[in-house]
C-alpha cells in the first residue's frame, strides 16, 4: 500500500508530543509500505533539515514556505490578513500554493494509495473532491480546543482573536470530518467529541504510547533541593496558559513553603510571555538536547493545563520514569489514569500546590507513583 503523509511543520527534532506520534506512526508504517512524507515548513530556509528527514525517510519531499513564524507584530499582521478567510488562521496559515500543487500532482497521477493528513492545520492543501482514499488524523478536538483557549484567555484582545478562531474552527473542522473517508482520533474521549460534531464520520482510535527505552525507570532523586518542572512546547497557546497560571498563582505557595525550591518549564521556542517568567527561582530552559535527563533529576512533575486536547504524552513518559504527577483533569483528559492511583489530579491552585507541596515532604507518597 502506498502512502503519502502531509504534514505541516518540521518533523524533526522529534520534540513534542505531536511528532512523537507522527513520527512513530511513519516509522512503523515505512517498515511495511512504501510511504512517501511531504513536510513543509516556514521560516529561514533550513538545507539540513531537507537532508536529515531524507536520511530518515527516503524519498520525503521537503517545501519551504514563505509562512509567518514567530511571534509579535509579524504575527498579528499575518493574522489580520488571513481574518476574512473561511477557514480559521490555525488551518490558513498553514495553505500553500506550491503544497497544494503537490498534493494535487498526487492525486491527479493517482501515485498513492491512501493519502494522510497529518492536524488538521494541513487540510486546505487537499483537493476539495479526495479522489483517493484520505484520512485525516486529529491529535486534538480543535475546535474544543480553541473554545477553552477563549473562556481562559484575560486579555480582550486576544480573547476577541481565540472567540472567533473557535467559531470558525467548529464549521471547518465538522465539515473536514464529513469530508475525509476516515478519521484517526488520540482517545476514546476525543472520539465521542467528534462524532458529536459529525456522527456520520467514521473514526478510529490510535492510543497514545511512550518508548519505555528511552523513558526508562530512574532511580527516586533525594528531594534537595526540590525541583518541579513542567515540559511542554512553549509556544504553544495551553502550555503558554499553563506555564503563566503555574508560575502566578501556584509556584508562590510552594516557595513560601519551600525557599530553595527549583521551578523548571522545559520545552523548545518559548513565547515572550514564557521567558517573562523567569526568576532566580524559576528557568526558561527553552530547546534541551536531552528531556530525560531534567525528567530525571525532577522531584515532581507537573501539567498545570487549563486548556487542551487530545491526550498529553508529558504524563505517561514521566510515569514511564517512575516520577509522581501533578496534573489538572484537563491536562490528564484522555488518558488511562487515575487520581490517587496513577497522578494526583487539581483543579483549583490551593489544591494544586498543597498536592506538590504533600510530595515534596514525603518521599514514600512519591514512590506510591513509581
Amino acid at each position: 500500500m502506498r502512502i503519502v503523509w502531509v504534514k505541516a511543520g518540521k518533523l524533526l527534532p522529534v520534540d513534542s508530543g505531536g511528532k512523537i506520534r507522527s513520527h512513530n506512526l511513519l516509522r512503523h508504517l515505512a517498515q511495511k509500505h512504501p510511504v512517501t512524507l511531504l513536510t513543509y515548513y516556514g521560516g529561514s530556509r533550513d538545507e539540513n533539515y531537507a537532508a536529515a528527514i531524507d536520511k530518515e525517510f527516503p524519498g520525503a519531499v521537503t517545501i519551504h514556505t514563505p509562512a509567518a513564524d514567530g511571534d509579535g507584530l509579524k504575527q498579528a499582521v499575518h493574522y489580520l490578513r488571513h481574518l476574512r478567510h473561511h477557514a480559521p488562521y490555525s488551518v490558513s496559515k498553514f495553505t500553500d500554493r506550491e503544497v497544494t500543487r503537490t498534493v494535487k500532482r498526487f492525486f491527479d497521477e493517482q501515485s498513492c494509495d491512501v493519502a494522510v493528513c497529518d492536524f488538521l492545520s494541513a487540510s486546505l492543501n487537499f483537493p476539495s473532491h479526495l479522489s483517493i482514499p484520505s484520512v485525516l488524523f486529529q491529535h486534538n478536538v480543535e475546535s474544543k480546543l480553541w473554545e477553552r483557549i477563549a473562556v481562559t484567555e484575560t486579555s480582550p484582545v486576544r480573547k476577541l482573536a481565540y472567540q472567533i478562531e473557535a467559531r470558525k474552527m467548529r464549521r471547518y473542522e465538522t465539515a473536514a470530518l464529513r469530508r475525509f473517508r476516515h478519521v484517526i482520533a488520540v482517545s476514546d474521549q476525543d472520539r465521542e467529541q467528534m462524532l458529536a460534531m459529525e456522527p456520520t464520520c467514521d473514526i478510529s482510535v490510535v492510543p497514545t504510547g511512550v518508548d519505555t527505552k528511552q523513558f526508562a525507570i530512574s532511580p527516586p532523586t533525594s528531594g534537595t533541593p526540590p525541583r518541579v518542572a513542567f515540559v511542554g512546547t512553549m509556544d504553544w497557546e495551553p502550555n503558554i496558559d499553563a506555564a503563566e497560571y503555574f508560575c502566578k498563582e501556584i509556584w508562590p505557595r510552594i516557595k513560601k513553603a519551600y525557599p530553595d525550591a527549583k521551578f523548571q518549564l522545559i520545552g523548545r521556542s518559548p513565547h515572550t510571555r514564557v521567558r517573562r517568567l523567569a526568576t532566580e527561582s524559576i528557568t526558561v530552559t527553552g530547546t534541551v538536547p536531552s528531556v530525560t535527563d531534567f525528567l530525571r533529576d525532577a522531584t515532581v512533575i507537573v501539567v498545570p493545563l487549563r486548556v487542551g486536547g487530545g491526550t498529553r504524552l508529558k504524563i505517561y513518559e514521566a510515569m514511564a520514569m517512575g516520577k509522581a504527577v501533578v496534573s489538572t483533569t484537563i491536562g490528564a483528559e484522555g488518558l488511562n489514569v487515575q487520581s490517587g492511583r496513577d497522578l494526583i489530579l487539581a483543579d483549583e491552585p490551593v489544591a494544586f500546590a498543597d498536592s506538590v507541596l504533600a510530595l515534596l515532604r514525603d518521599a514514600e507518597l512519591r514512590r506510591r507513583y513509581e
